[in-house]
């Protein structure tokens, strides 16, 4: 919301009394909900009755079953502790779009409609495996203060919100009351473990319960020293494990996964194409890279559940800056556009493509030079990827073309051969970044995975990264000549390993300079 945001359509205010105290003392100057008795006997009668029929399990569901078996068994008698997540706030009583970590939803199948504040529990049996449990806060019922007074939580202000038995229906999981989830705080021991990044708050909970465990532990065995140690709010190794395997647990994409990274990709090239239709109004705006800001994120909207990341929007020298997210500059014709961007899906999946084309239709002459200079590097690193090659190698392909090109064009002190040795990297200068990056659930996913099985790894069928190489040759460059200064170029597709290959994802977005050339030309005829 604004600063001149129309009272009409602003938030209503909500009864002080019935909000939580830390969201209560940011609103103690608002007027208030109706309180009185007489209301509240009124407003609680008079409603149809709720559908109550259960829904059938949703796809993803057998496939995150399968999943916490695999994280189960890293992790054998052990209590595993995965959070939803709370809302993060963004300006006094508002917060930011609700978005679950993305462990919690790999591992429940639970999307764009997860209840804040939900929470995973593995809870070990007494033999082999664990019983999985989501802890979440129920609706309540429409006679009480929260249903129309809790502006957080209640149905009149966030709208339907679901039952336990819709839940465990839908997710094909056990369900239960988060109040009930200070039984499992009662029950942590030192060897139970918590994602720490996903609720700092239920984090320290959990912190201060091992640490008693702990003392309680000492003292009934008259031991010296206490057999555990942690500082609340510091770092507890064992849960790093738990982050690792969770993380690592994402590499290889099943089946629906793939067909969920398929589906974002789809829907991002058709936000692409939608973006250069609005070029005759996008290059009206004083700041037109707002306008493709706002049209890709229209797509978004409407096939998924937002953007998976700021989109980089830059037009002209703004495409020199890797990570140029203020979206505010004009789009001059004779200029390129590099439009970085991807399709959140309402299952977390997203897609995350780089395309660059000129404002006007036709590259020209050194715009073209670089634009096929990139298209070949990212071909050269697409040629390699299979199954049993390396990670790191990618990379190396693609730079070696980058070296090969920026010194065939007298931008090197020394040959492309000799640039390319560890101690030189003069090539670099001109694509500091590197060219890939595992895709999914996170638009830079698997990151807490150990690097011999990330950079160091070797690929298998199933993985999903990017390939993206690119030049940028900033406004200001003594070392390359006045006309390539401001250019920037970056090509980017969503690669999926195969069994005998590689796939492009993105494959049917136009890729070479002829293509794109006719795209632009096309989107607005």
């Amino acid at each position: 919301m604004s600063e001149t945001t129309d009272t009409s359509t602003a938030p209503a205010e909500p009864a002080l009394d019935e909000i939580p105290a830390e969201e209560s003392d940011r609103n103690t100057n608002r007027s208030t909900t109706p309180g009185s008795e007489r209301f509240k006997e009124y407003v609680s009668t008079g409603w149809a009755e709720r559908d109550e029929a259960l829904p059938p399990a949703r796809e993803q569901a057998s496939y995150a079953a399968l999943r916490r078996s695999i994280v189960s068994a890293a992790f054998p008698g052990q209590r595993l502790i995965i959070p939803a997540g709370e809302p993060k706030q963004r300006a006094n009583d508002t917060d930011y779009p609700y978005r679950a970590h993305s462990a919690f939803a790999h591992l429940t199948g639970w999307g764009s409609d997860s209840e804040p504040g939900a929470v995973l529990v593995l809870e070990p049996e007494g033999g082999e495996g664990h019983l999985a449990t989501v802890y979440f806060r129920e609706r309540a019922g429409r006679d009480s203060d929260e249903f129309y007074a809790n502006p957080a939580i209640g149905e009149f202000w966030i709208g339907p919100r679901p039952s336990l038995g819709h839940v465990a229906a839908d997710l094909a999981v056990a369900t239960r009351d988060i109040r009930d989830l200070d039984d499992v705080i009662a029950r942590v021991d030192t060897s139970t473990l918590v994602l720490r990044e996903a609720d700092a708050a239920l984090t320290e909970r959990v912190d201060h319960a091992r640490i008693r465990f702990a003392a309680e532990e000492a003292l009934s065995t008259n031991a010296q020293d206490a057999p555990f140690s942690l500082e609340v709010n510091g770092a507890h190794e064992p849960d790093a494990e738990l982050a690792r395997v969770c993380s690592e647990l994402r590499l290889v994409k099943d089946e629906y996964e793939i067909g969920q990274m398929r589906a974002a990709v789809d829907a991002t090239g058709r936000g692409f194409t939608e973006v250069l239709a609005e070029l005759p109004r996008i290059t009206s705006e004083v700041r037109g890279e707002r306008v493709i800001e706002g049209v890709f994120a229209t797509r978004a909207r409407l096939d998924g559940n937002d953007v998976g990341y700021a989109s980089i929007a830059a037009a002209g020298p703004h495409a020199t800056i890797l990570h140029w997210t203020r979206n505010d500059g004009p789009v001059v014709p004779g200029d390129l556009v590099l439009l970085d961007a991807g399709v959140e899906l309402d299952s977390y999946y997203t897609a995350d493509i780089t395309r660059t084309f000129p404002v006007n239709g036709t590259f020209s002459a050194v715009q073209r030079q670089v634009y096929e200079a990139v298209r070949e590097a990212a071909d050269a690193a697409f040629a390699i990827v299979r199954p049993g090659a390396v990670f790191r190698d990618v990379h190396a392909a693609a730079m070696r073309v980058i070296a090969e090109k920026t010194a065939e064009w007298g931008f090197l002190p020394v040959s492309a051969a000799e640039s390319l040795e560890p101690e030189n990297q003069f090539h670099r200068r001109y694509m500091v970044h590197g060219t890939s990056h595992h895709l999914g659930l996170d638009v830079h996913d698997c990151a807490q995975a150990r690097r011999e099985l990330y950079l160091d790894g070797v690929l298998e069928a199933g993985m999903v990264f990017t390939i993206e190489p690119g030049l940028y040759f900033q406004p200001d460059d003594l070392t390359v000549p006045a006309e390539f200064r401001g250019i920037g170029v970056r090509i980017e597709d969503d690669i999926l390993v195969t069994a005998d290959g590689a796939e492009n994802l993105s494959a049917a977005i136009p890729r070479t300079a002829d293509e794109v050339e006719a795209w632009v030309r096309s989107a607005q005829a």
